[in-house]
């Protein structure tokens, strides 16, 4: 059975820098009914354990440490025994969250991780956060994009560890050059294509948000 994407959509606190903020986070599953991955592993272990069935979760891939994309990783691991992936650039972030469990794998730029014969290619995209990253799946036509592109513009960029420079530069440079075609699955939010955001470049740099 080909691989699919399935959606969850969960809520909770994002907190950085001293604020709070309630947020709903999207919680992506790609596999088929064998095996899976989850991208983002935000605020319910249980309820994203529910969502997988008995399905063999393969790895558990965080696209940035901050907490309400973290904060139900080391709980969803120990259920399942799944390992959790995070860009080294972003341990700062995740031992905010978690200081005494630490990931149990890198993500680096270009490592290809496949689930149910699809391919998700890690692309470091930093800007949003330093160890930021995009998972490329051309077989799905897609790209989980976590906080660093959504419908209407970059992620932000306002709080400690991240540029707007850089993530201009990481989806100009990443992103804007997949296929139009290509649905970008959000961290937060509905999806868009690349196409539908790619002529809105030189407008985000003029806001400068």
């Amino acid at each position: 059975m080909a691989a699919r994407i399935d959606h969850l959509v969960t809520s909770g606190t994002f907190a950085l820098d001293g604020g709070e903020w309630d947020v709903d986070n999207n919680v992506w599953i790609v596999g088929d009914d064998t095996e899976a991955v989850v991208i983002d592993a935000a605020h319910d272990a249980a309820a994203i354990e529910a969502a997988l069935g008995d399905r063999t979760l393969r790895a558990i891939i965080c696209t940035h440490a901050h907490n309400d994309h973290i904060d139900a990783a080391p709980a969803l691991a120990d259920a399942t025994g799944a390992p959790v992936l995070l860009h080294p650039d972003d341990l700062p972030l995740w031992k905010q969250t978690h200081p005494d469990r630490a990931p149990d794998g890198e993500l680096a730029d270009g490592q290809e991780i496949t689930v149910a014969g699809t391919t998700l290619t890690v692309l470091h995209t930093p800007g949003h956060a330093p160890g930021a990253v995009c998972l490329y799946a051309p077989e799905l036509a897609a790209v989980f994009t976590g906080d660093t592109l959504f419908q209407g513009g970059p992620g932000a960029t306002g709080r400690s560890f991240s540029s707007f420079p850089v993530i201009v530069d990481s989806i100009r440079d990443r992103l804007l050059t997949l296929d139009p075609e290509t649905s970008v699955r959000t961290g937060h939010g509905d999806s868009t294509t690349i196409g539908a955001e790619a002529p809105y470049l030189d407008e985000w740099i003029a806001r400068g948000h």
